[in-house]
């Protein structure tokens, strides 16, 4: 039953869902997740550490930039199933919406330019 509470917990705040909904439009850094949310980025790269601690998410470092994406693959059929269902959640949401049309549009080579 722990890993089924680990993934409950996971699913229970409102900028975890906000991140794996926008993760459906594409892979994104933290500097993009964050610039979406309008969080700072330690409390985006802790919403993500739990994300990933559940196989929700995984990551993938490209050069300079780790990239977020959802666990399509998952190995656990109950985040596959959990994924699926998160899918087809929230299709109305003015925030997700939001959310989503920003992370199609957000430029890491803009925010992230050291």
């Amino acid at each position: 039953m722990r890993t089924e509470i680990k993934l409950f917990k996971a699913l229970s705040d409102t900028n975890r869902i906000r991140i794996l909904k926008m993760l459906e439009v594409r892979p994104l850094c933290v500097c993009e997740i964050t610039e979406i949310l309008g969080l700072a980025p330690s409390t985006v790269s802790k919403h993500l550490s739990l994300l990933r601690d559940t196989e929700l998410i995984g990551d993938i470092k490209e050069g300079r930039w780790v990239n977020y994406h959802l666990q399509a693959g998952a190995d656990d059929e109950r985040v596959q199933q959990l994924l699926n269902l998160l899918a087809e959640w929230l299709p109305e949401d003015k925030i997700i919406k939001s959310d989503q049309q920003k992370a199609g549009e957000v430029d890491r080579n803009i925010l992230c330019a050291s």
